[in-house]
């Protein structure tokens, strides 16, 4: 088969890290090849180089067999590569049309021809099987829509080779299925497809070839015929993982949280919380299974003093913490793992010192009145960093420069650090490789075993299957069934997940293989 994409002896260096060392990577036409790697290995670094938006120290680039040197994205554009990012850069009041054609707009005279814009996008996303609408405003549509439409942009600037990165990061099951097709039909048409990912279920079902990087290098590409998880996983890590949670019996304690008929509106003002009752122990990790979009993030932010709830009932361990402020309820002992580590989880711009201390800086030893203590905020960074391994130079480059496990690790180990009695982890796994899932799942193991109450909200149902003793399934704003874990299976929870009840499953789907 022809190779579309080589790069030879590719070497980055950034201050204090060699993001890539040597890195030799080809990619055939018609394949989808996954980039495998930790946090933090230089998978989206080698990518960036290939899109033009940094540039190698040595090494070189063929694009179909011709050396060329790509030192913006335009010129990678040029070559056929386009580039999805892990965060989408989509104008969120755009209709969907309007991105996709954004800097390349059909003209009528020296006007922007709207009608012939509509109809090409129509026409692009039926042809890829993308049942989406070219009216649509961006800020109206789910996450899995916007990453077609970063798809879509990408093709209609006419890519024969496709960088996702960390495609299945924010996709709910259903939309990793979906996402899988669109690949498949990519690949129909001729095109090549480069996957960043650290799941190893999606590299199993995608991928042609695997190429594996640890730490900047490359340790060996493989046939995905020819392997199997566990494999990739110590490929990958460099260690056997245990991909099973190894957890004892609960041992639960009083009730922790106690919420009683809470209701609250989106960001539109319509109901998104609906008279949900629900209570967390202490010993226990409830999570909470869903399809994103039924009201998990707007009760997670009632929960936090984000969203004013417009009624109901919140006591934590007895006080009431309804509609309290953020700080009061930190300051009540709640710790939170947000689902959006760059919008609730870190200053991107603050050193990972500053970072470390958000939520408790006040408080000693970190504050002596109105004068910070940095040598104690820069000795506690230090010990988070060393506890949880969080790859970085120091404790004084910037969030923004860590890799998005990373950042993930940084925030978890500061929530876990401040000893809460509830410790609300939403994704917690969110972008994380096997080792560093393997470590966040321990620590929110260790939390239940120490008596605390964890409240899990996740997407991914292995996770949700895997961590919790009793499992709530939210759906259309409100909490339809709580299950005893032995009493739930992937299809039970699919069931419910969809409005179905229990009546509707088929007898005998008691069992689970998990």
């Amino acid at each position: 088969m022809e190779k579309v994409i080589e790069m030879k002896g590719i070497t980055k260096v950034f201050p204090g890290t060699i993001a890539n060392d040597n890195v030799n990577f080809e990619l055939l036409s018609s394949e989808t090849h996954v980039l495998l790697g930790e946090n933090g290995a230089g998978k989206t670094t080698l990518m960036n180089i290939l899109y033009g938006l940094y540039q190698q120290e040595k090494g070189d680039i063929y694009v179909k067999g011709q050396l060329v040197k790509i030192t913006n994205p335009n010129e990678a554009i040029k070559l056929g590569i386009g580039m999805v990012h892990q965060h989408f850069m989509l104008v969120h009041n755009f209709t969907v049309a309007e991105n996709i054609v954004l800097g390349t707009e059909p003209k009528k005279g020296i006007s922007i021809d709207m009608k012939t814009a509509v109809e090409n996008v129509r026409k692009l996303s039926e042809k890829y099987g993308f049942a989406i609408d070219p009216h649509a405003v961006i800020e109206d549509i789910s996450v899995g829509q916007q990453q077609k439409v970063e798809i879509l942009k990408a093709l209609y600037r006419g890519a024969d080779i496709l960088i996702l990165d960390e495609p299945t990061a924010v996709l709910t099951p259903q939309e990793i299925e979906e996402l899988g097709k669109i690949i498949h039909n990519l690949k129909k048409e001729g095109k090549s497809v480069i996957l960043i990912t650290h799941k190893l279920k999606e590299v199993m079902s995608m991928s042609d070839r695997v190429t594996i990087i640890r730490r900047g290098k490359v340790t060996g590409t493989v046939k995905t015929k020819e392997t199997n998880i566990d494999e990739l996983a110590e490929l990958m890590v460099g260690r056997k993982v245990n991909l099973v949670v190894d957890k004892k019996e609960a041992s639960i304690k009083g009730d922790v949280l106690t919420i009683e008929d809470l209701c609250a509106n989106d960001h539109r003002g319509i109901e998104a919380v609906k008279g949900l009752s629900l209570t967390v122990r202490g010993g226990e990790i409830l999570g909470i299974a869903g399809v994103d979009g039924n009201g998990q993030s707007e009760f997670l932010e009632v929960l936090t003093g984000l969203r004013k709830p417009t009624k109901g009932k919140v006591l934590l361990n007895g006080k009431d913490i309804y509609g309290k402020s953020p700080r009061e309820i930190i300051d009540s002992g709640v710790g939170h793992i947000p689902e959006d580590r760059h919008k609730r989880g870190l200053i991107l711009k603050y050193s990972l010192f500053e970072n470390s201390i958000l939520g408790i800086h006040r408080n000693k030893p970190f504050s002596k009145g109105i004068v910070m203590d940095y040598k104690a905020i820069k000795e506690h960074c230090d010990k988070l960093i060393k506890e949880f391994d969080v790859r970085t130079p120091n404790n004084e480059v910037f969030a923004s420069a860590l890799s998005g496990g990373n950042q993930q690790k940084l925030i978890a180990a500061r929530e876990i650090s401040k000893d809460p009695e509830l410790l609300i982890a939403a994704q917690p796994t969110r972008g994380l490789d096997v080792g560093a899932i393997e470590y966040i799942h321990g620590r929110l193991v260790d939390e239940r075993d120490k008596g605390k109450a964890v409240l899990l909200v996740s997407l991914e149902l292995d996770e949700v299957l895997s961590l919790s003793d009793r499992i709530a399934v939210m759906y259309d704003g409100n909490v339809v069934a709580v299950l005893d874990r032995e009493d739930a299976n992937e299809q039970k929870l699919g069931v419910l997940m969809a409005g179905g009840s229990l009546s509707d499953v088929k007898e005998g789907a008691g069992s689970d293989e998990q």
